[in-house]
Formats: structure tokens, C-alpha cells, sequence
């Protein structure tokens, strides 16, 4: 599961509002829910009112990749996307493979054959 945390950068509720939305993400989702976190209107540059050294800061507190976006001018928007299918098929191998024996150490079951094994001789049935 993945999220795109999004504010924008010339707007400096939205981005005090992040901490709220991290804190909903990891109340209410998965624990291996993966995030971004986005600030678009890059290329409203001249009207910024959030530093990207203040989202990169914050993004690495909450442990999230950080970029910068436009969806207007389509800056920086596949490559967001790609990121973050990325990041969740990393972790669902991860996940695959600690559940895998023999990564894991855990003891196979008995195996299978298609041919049932002849009874023993020496049964007193």
C-alpha cells in the first residue's frame, strides 16, 4: 500500500498539515505502507512560502522520500509515481522472501508424491 503525502509550497497550512495526515497514514493503514511526500507548485517558484531544505527536513523526521512536483507543468509527476511502485514492490519482496523457508529456517512439511506409498508388510491390521 503507498500514499502521496501532498502540500503545497505556497501555502504553509497545507504543509503544517502534514504532520496531521503522517499521523493519520500510520494510525489507520498497514504498518509497511509506504509514503511520499510531494510539495507541488514547483513551478510556482516565485510565490513559495516553503523552503524545499524545510520539506526535505521533514520528510526525512517522518521517514519518507521527499520530492517536488508540478502537476500543472508535469514536472517530476511519473517520476513520483514510478517511485513509489518501486518502493512497494521493494518491500513486498522484502516481505515474500523473509515468509520463504528457506530464508527463514522454517521446516518444510512433508513433501507430496502423486503415487501413494505401498502399506507397510509388517502392519498387524
Amino acid at each position: 500500500m503507498g500514499f502521496i503525502l501532498m502540500y503545497d509550497i505556497t501555502n504553509e497550512e497545507s504543509f503544517a498539515a502534514v504532520q496531521d495526515w503522517s499521523t493519520q497514514i500510520k494510525t489507520y493503514s498497514w504498518d509497511n505502507a509506504q509514503v511520499l511526500l510531494v510539495g507541488n507548485k514547483c513551478d510556482m517558484d516565485d510565490e513559495r512560502v516553503v523552503a524545499s531544505e524545510r520539506g526535505r527536513q521533514l520528510s526525512e523526521h517522518l521517514g519518507f522520500e521527499f520530492f517536488e512536483a508540478s502537476a500543472k507543468d508535469n514536472i517530476n509527476v511519473k517520476q513520483t509515481f514510478e517511485r513509489l511502485v518501486d518502493i512497494i514492490c521493494e518491500k513486498m519482496s522484502e516481505s515474500l522472501d523473509a515468509a520463504d523457508p528457506a530464508v527463514t529456517g522454517a521446516k518444510q512439511g512433508p513433501q507430496l508424491t502423486e503415487q501413494p506409498t505401498a502399506p507397510h508388510q509388517d502392519c498387524a491390521c
